[in-house]
């Protein structure tokens, strides 16, 4: 689940990208963010003012104060009940309009934060959006090596001790990318979609047993490491004995669906043995999962192709 932030947490983290200050109601910083649950509301986080879909941060700019002006005392008291209420996260004036003294009031007496910035409205509702989506979003922390193999974010998984690091070095030394190693994040930044990053503290390192740590930028330079990437597919070693190989469908192989997040990610099953070379099958397992997100399943062409030998045989 996402984390709650405190409002004072959301305004350091927001000050430190965009223009935006924080003038009044802060009594109560440390009272916990609603986030936003289903995607389908993520775009209530924050908007223009909305008295009927609430915005959880309501901005106002040069056209809401003109509208605000232009009503009587008491409409103008209502509404700004209705803004500076329990259901409000936080009030924005933005395009460097100032402040009227009823706001700052009402701000301090409601224990509603009120920001102010030089921004216009939509580059700032848009800023703003797009980082509390990712900060409110849900995250997982997952054991694998996550990398980019093809353009493809691809995450190995597999037991401690399986050989995880070093097929990743492997990979990298045939110009593939590492983004995370032993713990990498995720964020589900959409609905059907994860992106994969790594945490600061284990950025640029790979380890690998025997070697101890790696940097891998002092390595191989820049271009062997990724900020980030989609999650596309799951490659899970394991081992297995003779009678587990012979169990493997030779059509389809081990192909499954891994659900994370509520994303189902498709994920291949790769035998260690020795001998086998597992860098080698990783590039194959990636180049045939495009093909078959691209609609070309090898798998039921070979079937089509039997089944029409068959019947043509049989007439």
């Amino acid at each position: 689940m996402p984390e709650l932030y405190t409002q004072q947490e959301i305004f350091d983290r927001l000050s430190q990208l965009i223009n935006i200050n924080w003038l009044a109601g802060k009594q109560n910083a440390d009272r916990r963010f609603r986030r936003a649950l289903s995607w389908s509301n993520r775009s209530t986080l924050v908007g223009h003012l909305n008295l009927i879909h609430r915005n959880r941060i309501q901005v106002l700019s040069k056209f809401e104060c003109h509208y605000l002006r232009r009503l009587s005392d008491i409409e103008r008291i209502q509404v700004l009940d209705s803004i500076f209420s329990w259901r409000t996260g936080a009030v924005i004036i933005c395009d460097d309009i100032e402040a009227a003294d009823e706001f700052i009031s009402r701000a301090n007496a409601s224990h509603v934060p009120l920001f102010t910035s030089p921004l216009n409205s939509n580059d700032l509702i848009a800023s703003i959006r797009y980082y509390l989506s990712n900060m409110l979003a849900d995250k997982i922390t997952l054991h694998g090596v996550f990398m980019e193999v093809m353009g493809t974010g691809i995450l190995i998984t597999g037991e401690s001790g399986i050989g995880k690091s070093e097929l990743a070095l492997e990979l990298i030394s045939r110009k593939h990318r590492l983004i995370a190693d032993d713990a990498p994040e995720f964020t589900r930044v959409a609905p059907a979609l994860l992106v994969g990053s790594c945490p600061h503290m284990l950025r640029d390192f790979l380890e690998v047993r025997g070697l101890g740590v790696l940097n891998i930028r002092d390595m191989y330079g820049d271009n062997a490491l990724k900020t980030n990437k989609y999650l596309r597919l799951i490659i899970h070693l394991k081992r297995m004995d003779i009678k587990d190989r012979q169990q493997i469908d030779r059509l389809y192989g081990t192909r499954s669906k891994r659900k994370i997040l509520d994303v189902d990610i498709p994920e291949f099953i790769l035998p260690v043995a020795t001998g086998r070379n597992l860098a080698v099958m990783i590039e194959a397992a990636v180049q045939n999962q495009i093909l078959i997100k691209n609609g070309q399943d090898a798998s039921e062409e070979f079937i089509t192709r039997q089944r029409l030998f068959i019947e043509n045989n049989e007439q």
